[in-house]
């Protein structure tokens, strides 16, 4: 799993320079508003809505943007409808791809998705074909040299956590999607830095590539994170944390 944690670390760091060109802004204002449609505008009865409008203030989105989005999806303004839908795949070495897109324009995002899996030594699949290797979880990045570790499986495990796992640099600390904010909460009160704080897919098994494969894994997921209808991208790659600094 270091891969896919590994990958997200890197992604939240990158969100920085992305909300200065309003690519992260617009995907985060899309999916409160989704989330906003799917379950009303309150987020203290709104799971989905509670966890959007906590990325966008990661974020540092203004509170008026958070508001415009959430009146967009409960309709009180007028906006565009998006529709939910996942494309599958496999990347180079046989990875495992798993992609959740929130588009205006479904034809436009599947032949987007296809030519980015193709351009990248990677092919679309058919429905169902790697959702299972898929869990949803929270996940809790903490980078193993800003945290005691006594404390933080004190805490975690404590607050509910499933289970807290020590990779090369950093601290995964594991939930069930309904203990995240629980837990998040703990770390947060104790004045634990996190890397990455979200409610993801978790593969239940990886897979190790190298060298040209593992540059290209790479690229591909930049190139359907770029994308302005990608939501999320999950993957079950595993690369070396080195490797991975060095190729991102």
């Amino acid at each position: 799993m270091s891969g896919h944690s590994k990958w997200s670390s890197i992604k939240h760091k990158k969100g920085a320079a992305d909300a200065k060109r309003g690519k992260a802004f617009t995907k985060l204002i899309k999916e409160i508003t989704v989330a906003a449609r799917m379950g009303g505008g309150d987020p203290d009865g709104n799971p989905r809505l509670r966890t959007a409008i906590a990325a966008a203030k990661a974020e540092n989105m203004p509170k008026e943007n958070i508001e415009r989005g959430i009146k967009k999806g409960t309709g009180e303004l007028e906006g565009v409808s998006y529709e939910e839908t996942s494309y599958e795949g496999y990347g180079p070495g046989g990875v495992a791809v798993l992609v959740d897109c929130l588009t205006d324009n479904r034809n436009r995002s599947v032949a987007d998705i296809k030519h980015l899996f193709e351009r990248h030594g990677g092919n679309l699949g058919e429905p169902g074909c790697v959702a299972w290797i898929f869990e949803q979880k929270g996940l809790i990045v903490l980078e193993r040299d800003k945290v005691d570790e006594e404390q933080l499986l004190d805490l975690a495990l404590e607050a509910g956590a499933e289970d807290v796992m020590e990779e090369e640099t950093e601290f995964e600390v594991i939930t069930a999607p309904t203990d995240f904010e629980v837990v998040r909460k703990a770390l947060e009160d104790a004045d634990l830095p996190f890397a990455v704080a979200e409610v993801t897919k978790i593969p239940k098994n990886t897979v190790k590539v190298e060298g040209k494969k593992a540059q290209q894994m790479l690229n591909l997921m930049q190139g359907l994170e770029d994308n302005d209808d990608v939501s999320h991208v999950y993957a079950n790659f595993d690369i070396s944390d080195d490797v991975m600094e060095a190729l991102s």
